[in-house]
């Protein structure tokens, strides 16, 4: 590593420290488990893509926040169901259900099992980073056919899809696939996402 790219990165630190620890310190004062919330507050504000008793269906819901607060924007009236690979280690609301499961594998016994009929399908997954963004962005994609391929599956008619994504040559094509799966397409990153982050979020509106 030069020395530029040393003193580059102790110029950045203590900014990207700031970032983190703020968000850091807001998720634990409001009892959620990770910081990610802020970032589907930020596209529930703009997009308002989980309705009072509705259905929603947590993608890589480890550790829980967005399965919290998803559970609180359906109300007692609604249902969340998280799936992840790690066993959840909050306390679990009374309006969510939680299996373990590998996404990249379910089966139709699984399918069977959290049922159809949803809503949303909400999806935070991200692959375990190498520090290759090409490897990266290719497992990111992977994992984001199988939330589509999940989603295609379980979601009513006119249903919505959120999918985050890391950018990559792939990109583009798994674009294309929502926009035939749905009616409409909105492209966001949240200002709480970092901002060297490759991360993205995809949205899709009126599944058809």
């Amino acid at each position: 590593m030069t020395w530029k790219v040393l003193e580059y990165m102790k110029r950045l630190s203590p900014k990207a420290n700031r970032w983190e620890d703020h968000y850091s310190r807001l998720a634990k004062k409001e009892n959620y488990p990770a910081r990610s919330v802020y970032k589907l507050q930020e596209l529930q504000s703009r997009y308002k893509l989980i309705k009072k008793g509705g259905r929603v269906l947590d993608l890589g819901c480890y550790p829980g926040s967005w399965t919290i607060y998803a559970s609180d924007l359906v109300g007692q009236k609604g249902t969340v169901v998280g799936i992840d690979l790690k066993k959840l280690d909050i306390k679990i609301p009374s309006n969510a259900l939680v299996y373990q499961c590998d996404i990249l594998n379910i089966d139709n016994s699984m399918l069977l099992s959290i049922g159809n009929k949803f809503d949303i399908v909400i999806s935070d997954m991200a692959p375990a980073t190498t520090g290759n963004k090409s490897v990266d962005a290719v497992r990111s994609y992977d994992l984001c056919l199988a939330a589509l391929d999940v989603a295609n599956n379980v979601l009513l008619h006119n249903g919505s899809f959120l999918c985050k994504i890391f950018q990559g040559e792939d990109f583009n094509k798994f674009l294309e696939m929502v926009k035939a799966a749905f009616n409409t397409y909105k492209i966001f990153k949240p200002q709480s996402s970092r901002k060297l982050s490759k991360e993205i979020y995809i949205i899709g509106l009126g599944k058809k």
